[in-house]
Parts: C-alpha cells; sequence; structure tokens
C-alpha cells in the first residue's frame, strides 16, 4: 500500500492571471500568499516532493515565496493554459522521480482547501491505489485530485485551458470523489474581495 512518501504534490502556479489583474499567486490571505498557503499544505502531505509549475512572472513569485524546500520548475508553455503545466509537472515527475507512484494535483488559488481536506483524499487513495480520487463539485469532478501512475501517460496528453476537468469527467475512468464546500477558486478581484469578507 502506498504511504505519503510515494505521493508526488504537484502545485500549478504558472497563470498569467489575466481576469485578476494582478499576480494572483501572491495575494494574501492572513499573511500568507495564496500560493505559500499551498505549498505548505503540499508538504504536509510529502515534505520532500513538492514540485511547483510556475510561468508568468516566475523569478517575482519565487523571490516573494517564503516556503522552504519546494523544487520550481518552469513551463515554457504556460501561454497554452493550464493543461500545459500538468502535461509540464508529470514529465518532470516520471523522470526525475521515477520511484513515485502517484500524483497529488493542486491548484495555487483555492485558498479554503487545507491539509484536513488532502489528508481525505489521501486515506481514499489508499484504500484503492489503482483508482484516481477527485474532489466534488457538485456534480462535475475537479481537481484537488490524486492520479496513480497507470494514469500518467494519457496526463501527458492533456491540451487546452480546462486542466484535468474533461477527463476526470469522462466515462472511462475508474473514479472515487469526496464533497466538499472548500472548493473556492480566487479568479478575479471580486473574488478576492468577496473571500476577504
Amino acid at each position: 500500500m502506498d504511504n505519503m512518501n510515494s505521493i508526488a504534490v504537484l502545485v500549478l502556479a504558472a497563470g498569467k492571471s489575466s481576469r485578476m489583474k494582478d499576480i494572483k499567486q501572491l495575494l494574501k490571505i492572513n499573511n500568507k500568499t495564496l500560493l505559500e498557503t499551498a505549498l505548505e499544505n503540499g508538504k504536509k502531505i510529502n515534505p520532500d516532493n513538492v514540485i511547483c509549475v510556475l510561468g508568468a512572472h516566475a523569478e517575482k513569485i519565487k523571490k516573494e515565496t517564503s516556503t522552504k524546500n519546494i523544487t520550481y520548475i518552469f513551463n515554457n508553455n504556460f501561454e497554452k493554459g493550464l493543461s500545459s503545466s500538468i502535461v509540464c509537472g508529470v514529465n518532470y515527475i516520471a523522470k526525475e522521480h521515477s520511484n513515485l507512484t502517484s500524483i497529488l494535483i493542486l491548484l495555487a488559488d483555492q485558498p479554503k482547501i487545507d491539509f484536513q481536506f488532502l489528508n481525505e483524499l489521501v486515506s481514499i487513495y489508499q484504500k484503492n491505489t489503482t483508482k484516481i480520487v477527485a474532489s466534488s463539485y457538485g456534480d462535475k469532478k475537479g481537481v484537488p485530485a490524486i492520479f496513480p501512475k497507470i494514469y500518467f501517460e494519457k496526463l501527458k496528453l492533456l491540451k487546452g485551458d480546462k486542466g484535468a476537468k474533461e477527463f476526470l469527467n469522462s466515462n472511462n475512468i475508474d473514479i472515487a470523489s469526496i464533497n466538499s464546500l472548500k472548493l473556492i477558486d480566487i479568479d478575479t478581484k471580486e473574488d478576492y474581495i468577496n473571500f476577504l469578507k
């Protein structure tokens, strides 16, 4: 059975935040940036294997992020959307960390996702390590999600800005999911202001 140390944590933070008109990854909630919150939650799952994909504003984001022991990789294709960051991350993990048997994909803009929720995903995954375990948004599934190694090749084929959403909602995969009220994305200034209220 997989333990947490065999799960790579892939944090996606390469986007331009065009709807936000600001560097979304560096917005602060409770004195921590959105990205720092995601990275710190990831480190609680596997302190040694948190990989963060950067793209737009990469140098500034890296400079202003204080979380230690993170592997940063650069997605040259970040303009092509979220899927390109998943492809970049999966390629890196498959090549550099072939001993890791699954990937937990996290977004940098879901501040309500906490360790407790991620731990729940891991617990379900550990009971059946051939299944994808995803978060449930009503009748749709999305990330955070854990993908076993048998799905890595399919993840490398993703295209566009939907990330893994279409893949997770197709009918031909074995998937478990958990409901959460915590799946709030911060995409616009309005989202951010509302969240701070």
